[in-house]
């Protein structure tokens, strides 16, 4: 063999480790995509991804859910999704290089990984049983098998160092195979590509008659229509959240990874538990005949920090829940009722728990078939949600709600109770700066300063600006449409030029003030004022 030789076998020796590595990563990429095409098929939920980002979110701390949705909104899912993608594409960087070595050993750790996920998947609170399992034991099998070709096809005859003299093309020399492993990569490629398309299309395919039911659901006319919003309710202020929030723009905080399409012909609603005389099951369309309500509600998270964006508020059309829960029999505590817990369940698992005496007490607390004039979005809860006035989103906005148990707190505590929230939270007065934006530069003279400021329930009394250390100056209020929804306030101010801080207080029905002192969300809501700080030009 000449020097030439022997220097081009060692140069393509050198590249057996990233080809390794692209080994590990073709392993993996064929994994999903084959657990993808059976999730297809089964069910999106039961994706490994899905299955281990949920479990993920089980099992994070309240505080580190908190911080997640803080930072990252509404693609915190998103966000936790590339995680687990990124640690994937190391840990299968990390097989295909130690199978270099190690082939078996390899190919069996693609294995425990799709146990990994099997185990997920089954134990998941809306699983189905073992068939969840299958998407992720078959992409493991998928991958353990290519990995194990490949790496094969990597594997040196010979180390050419000990056989320097060894004629070109001797098979027991030191060289890999080059073309076997070109075709196997490339097959794998494709077929991977394939599979993913497979699962896409699959998936699409088992949420048609989802999106046919809710295409062709029609919303009747309200028994009880909604008042009209008052004239003046929402003035246009360039910078201010419109009255009525647009469905696009709503706020969604949940813990579904896939957003559930459920098909309104084939969903029910049960009604069971604690002092319930007469259960019972109804269809869509059984909500559909029973008399519609219609209700301007505000909503607000939970998780909303002081100023932060996870509010709205719509014009919601449903069922009251209160007349079906007298139906079944049920009393509040205040009349002798046994339940004083409210448990939804969603065809996800998620379970919120709402006190049975605020739903029963004469608010509008709704079965919600449609949001803004149309069937809920499916990322709303589509086909029936919770919306109940006056509490936050983690104990009564329950959305793809499927099961209505009456129970007690005793008994049984809820998902988000288990992680360290309150069981009981009514929403807090609250007051928001729309505009200016923190950090704008307005031009010296005069520069509206507009918001929002809610207290459900209970309604917004007076709002008040301050400018730096100066005092408190009322806003003016815009007309107000019922206590159950924001209000929207206007200030106009003489900005002189330089640095300020503008704030914003508000002071509920019943004359309590916003507090100032500043709180975490956890476990009850965020408290404190909100400020903005601009510079004048």
């Amino acid at each position: 063999m000449t020097e030439n030789e022997k220097k081009s076998r060692r140069l393509r020796l050198r590249l057996r480790l990233p080809l390794g590595a692209l080994s590990g990563l073709l392993a993996g990429c064929t994994a999903l995509a084959v657990a993808a095409a059976c999730a297809g098929a089964v069910r999106p939920q039961s994706g490994p991804v899905v299955a281990v980002g949920g479990a993920a979110i089980d099992a994070t701390p309240a505080a580190v859910k908190d911080w997640a949705i803080r930072n990252f909104g509404t693609d915190d899912k998103l966000v936790l999704q590339l995680g687990i993608l990124a640690v994937l594409g190391l840990f299968a960087v990390f097989l295909g290089i130690s199978g270099l070595r190690f082939r078996r050993t390899a190919a069996a750790g693609v294995l425990l990984f799709g146990a990994v996920g099997a185990l997920a998947a089954t134990r998941r609170p809306d699983s189905v049983g073992l068939t969840d399992a299958v998407p992720s034991v078959a992409g493991a099998v998928a991958g353990a098998v290519l990995l194990y070709v490949l790496l094969g096809r990597l594997a040196r005859r010979a180390d050419p160092d000990t056989l320097p003299d060894a004629p070109p093309g001797d098979p027991s020399g030191g060289d890999w195979d080059r073309r076997g492993f070109v075709i196997a990569a490339s097959t794998a490629a494709v077929a991977s590509a394939g599979a993913g398309l497979l699962g896409r299309d699959l998936a699409g395919a088992g949420g048609r008659g989802a999106v046919a039911s809710r295409r062709d659901a029609v919303l009747p006319a309200p028994a009880s229509p909604a008042r009209a919003v008052p004239k003046g309710a929402g003035p246009r202020i360039p910078g201010l959240s419109p009255f009525v929030t647009p469905n696009a723009d709503f706020y969604r905080v949940d813990t579904a990874l896939v957003v559930p399409r459920v098909d309104a012909t084939t969903w029910r609603l049960r009604v069971h538990g604690k002092g319930v005389t007469r259960p019972l099951t109804l269809s869509y369309d059984d909500l559909l005949r029973r008399p519609p309500v219609e209700r301007d509600i505000t909503l607000t998270c939970v998780s909303n920090e002081v100023g932060g964006p996870y509010v709205g508020n719509a014009r919601w059309i449903g069922v009251r829940l209160a007349d079906l829960l007298a139906e079944c029999g049920v009393r509040p505590p205040s009349k002798g009722g046994p339940a004083d817990q409210l448990v939804a369940r969603s065809v996800d698992g998620m379970t919120i728990g709402s006190p049975v005496e605020d739903v029963m007490d004469g608010r509008d607390a709704l079965l919600a078939l449609g949001m803004n004039g149309e069937p809920l979005p499916f990322a709303h809860g589509f086909p029936v949600r919770m919306v109940v006035p006056g509490l936050y989103g983690f104990v009564s906005a329950c959305k793809w709600v499927e099961d209505i148990e009456l129970t007690t707190f005793d008994a049984y505590d809820p998902y988000w109770v288990k992680r360290g929230w309150a069981r009981r939270a009514p929403v807090k007065t609250q007051s928001r700066i729309d505009t200016p934006k923190p950090f704008a530069r307005p031009r010296a003279g005069t520069v509206m300063v507009a918001g929002v400021a809610w207290a459900q329930r209970r309604g917004i009394d007076r709002v008040e600006v301050r400018v730096d250390d100066g005092p408190w100056q009322e806003a003016r209020l815009a007309a107000e449409d019922t206590t159950d929804t924001w209000r929207q306030w206007t200030f106009p101010w003489q900005a002189t030029k330089g640095g300020h801080t503008l704030t914003v207080r508000a002071t509920d029905r019943t004359g309590a003030l916003q507090t100032e002192r500043r709180t975490r969300t956890i476990p009850e809501g965020a408290d404190g004022w909100h400020s903005v700080v601009v510079t004048v030009d």
